[in-house]
């Protein structure tokens, strides 16, 4: 038997694995690194993050992801060399990381990586219906990481939720499910990247069934847009300081929430496919905006990304709900925003998922270390039952390192 078959094997047997969750969101401020050591599966597992990192990108790796991101028509030979170039990059990343920490390779059972998305297509929402079909391309071959490392790689997961009938995203219910759970409370956790999402969940052992993730909307990536268009001399509006400066255009707000994705059912996915650059001006053309100026802009979209994740929460739960919002991502960090869903949905009560003994920037890395620990040692995880576009799945491609 090849030994790396023979080693995977024998991993799911163990009690415990050692599994590295990588990251790189639509934001594309780095490759977020989350050494996880995670024990059981299923309902019994148990995870302790021992290390978290975010590598920040080279202003060169952003560009050539930019080249294709989101792009309808690309070089089929550039893509096709990003695809690999990017997963040395990312390898390079981790080998350096466990460099710092002090760790071999050998030291680390499994190695989970989401990749870089960027194309993300569900059948509703893009220009070929032909197709009739979702598809979504997340770029950094599984290949490559496990050769380049020398660990065996789990990647790709998105394609088996296309594949058994889901959108691709959002994905962070399996993982929210399985992790933070509570018998005292039904949660929302809300993660606030370049696009907005939440997963509902039940108190614990109530109906797994009530489960699920949607996206809402933009989160940041609309924002971050922005900033680069008007000062490109910034990455993004640190702590909304430009948004607090402006004021809220009604009438432009009204015409960017006009899209019939914000009255589609739950739950659903969108990108910034849909939510680009090109989709505000059109809004702004429409509503007589382009003379607003980049302070009134960038509230406006502070309070468009707000007002899409009130309408999934009151779609999904009635007016004025009244939960317990726990925030990740990008967003947590923007006070403004916070302020706008603070006002939004003023039934709510709103923490970071550091409440919960989760470090909101690791989030979504430890997700994809769940999944990679339940594709080896669980059993499909089988939350929404009955519900269209959640199917119980293992995800995960396997890569082997020789």
């Amino acid at each position: 038997m090849n030994p790396h078959l023979a080693r995977l094997y024998s991993l799911a047997q163990q009690p415990s694995r050692r599994i590295i969750g990588l990251m790189s969101g639509t934001s594309l401020d780095g490759l977020d690194v989350a050494l996880c050591r995670l024990h059981g599966h299923g309902a019994g597992t148990h995870l302790e993050l021992e290390q978290f990192t975010t590598v920040p990108y080279s202003e060169q790796v952003r560009q050539r992801i930019r080249q294709v991101f989101a792009q309808e028509q690309v070089s089929l030979e550039y893509l096709t060399l990003l695809h690999a170039w990017l997963a040395e990059e990312h390898a390079a990343m981790v080998l350096a990381c466990l460099q710092q920490w002090q760790l071999s390779p050998t030291a680390i059972d499994l190695l989970a990586s989401h990749g870089q998305t960027v194309f993300h297509a569900p059948w509703h929402q893009h220009q070929h219906p032909e197709f009739a079909l979702n598809a979504t391309l997340q770029l950094g071959d599984g290949d490559h990481l496990a050769v380049r490392t020398g660990i065996i790689t789990l990647s790709d997961f998105r394609q088996k939720h296309v594949a058994a009938g889901g959108e691709g995203a959002p994905l962070a219910a399996y993982g929210d499910y399985l992790l933070l759970s509570s018998p005292m409370e039904e949660r929302l956790l809300l993660n606030v990247g370049g696009i907005a999402n939440f997963t509902y969940l039940p108190r614990a052992g109530e109906a797994a069934s009530a489960a699920f993730s949607t996206d809402t909307g933009p989160g940041n990536t609309l924002l971050d847009a922005t900033i680069r268009a008007w000062r490109p001399d910034l990455a993004y509006d640190e702590d909304g300081r430009l948004a607090a400066a402006g004021r809220v255009q009604e009438n432009l707000l009204q015409e960017l929430l006009a899209h019939p994705f914000f009255a589609a059912p739950l739950p659903k996915t969108t990108g910034p496919e849909l939510f680009s650059p090109a989709y505000v001006r059109q809004a702004q053309e429409r509503s007589a905006t382009l003379e607003i100026g980049l302070e009134n802009l960038l509230a406006t979209l502070t309070e468009f990304s707000a007002a899409g994740v009130a309408r999934s929460v009151t779609q999904a739960f009635g007016p004025r709900p009244t939960l317990a919002v726990y925030t990740s991502g990008g967003g947590a960090h923007n006070p403004v925003l916070q302020a706008a869903l603070q006002r939004q949905l003023p039934g709510c009560h709103f923490a970071t998922t550091a409440a919960l003994g989760m470090l909101p920037d690791a989030k979504e890395a430890i997700l994809f270390a769940v999944l990679a620990n339940e594709a080896v040692a669980g059993q499909p995880v089988s939350i929404g039952a009955g519900r269209q576009r959640v199917p119980a799945v293992s995800m995960g491609k396997i890569s082997l390192p020789g």
